[in-house]
């Protein structure tokens, strides 16, 4: 009686839940999805099966809702970041995607620096400052990482010292680092640098589009990585490796 009891809360909650949540699926939806689960938890007969349509997606939202209060931010600055990038990634300057690291704002370099330098350029400033402002308001982690194409460094470059791709790309995703610290406020404790050279592609470099699209600086906001308050008195926050792990 104890368990039947238990069970039957529990079922009682996850209705709850499905009802209160769910306020974008009509009835019949939500009906058709209850349905679907007869004949997997016991007693109940078979029933119909999801088919091709909405339902999936609503399968997809359900595993994406936000399971926290930070969570619940993240997904904010998502649609926050899509709406105050909207003439740049008209433009292709910018682009702004969610993938398994978390949210990515991905700067062109090609337009945000010069061949073979570090510095920014004037037009780079008002995009970090929107940057910075949807950095302030969550507590994840960041990571700003430089990318290049695989192109050896040549005499263009050798006049900035930089002796490869991996000191190109390191400088860049640097100086971003602290404009956003120094120029924008965001908090030290919050923010990395890393480096990749011309080792994490996403398009073709034997094309000139494909090179272009690899040369370029992620500013990654990371998912399920957030600043936390030590529990250890001799033991600051946070730790080497916290946003990694």
């Amino acid at each position: 009686m104890v368990t039947m009891g238990d069970m039957n809360n529990l079922l009682m909650c996850f209705f709850i839940v499905m009802m209160g949540d769910i306020t974008v699926q009509t009835q019949n939806d939500f009906w058709l999805t209850m349905t679907s689960f007869r004949g997997s938890i016991g007693a109940l007969t078979g029933g119909q099966s999801l088919s091709p349509g909405n339902l999936p997606q609503m399968g997809h939202n359900l595993m994406a809702l936000p399971a926290s209060k930070q969570a619940r931010a993240l997904s904010q600055a998502l649609k926050k970041a899509v709406e105050a990038f909207k003439p740049e990634i008209e433009s292709k300057y910018v682009r702004v995607q969610e993938d398994e690291r978390g949210l990515v704002i991905t700067l062109s370099g090609d337009v945000f620096f010069d061949q073979g330098s570090a510095r920014l350029k004037t037009e780079m400033r008002p995009v970090l400052g929107k940057i910075g402002r949807i950095i302030k308001d969550i507590k994840n982690f960041v990571r700003v990482e430089g990318h290049t194409d695989n192109a050896p460094v040549n005499l263009v470059r050798a006049k900035y010292n930089y002796k490869s791709n991996w000191e190109l790309s390191s400088s860049r995703s640097l100086n971003v680092l602290h404009y956003l610290v120094e120029e924008e406020g965001v908090s030290p404790k919050q923010i990395s640098s890393a480096a990749f050279g011309e080792y994490r592609p996403l398009d073709d470099n034997s094309v000139p589009e494909g090179r272009a699209f690899n040369r370029r600086v992620d500013i990654v906001i990371v998912k399920d990585r957030f600043i936390e308050k030590s529990t250890v008195k001799d033991v600051n926050r946070p730790l080497p490796d916290e946003e990694w792990r």
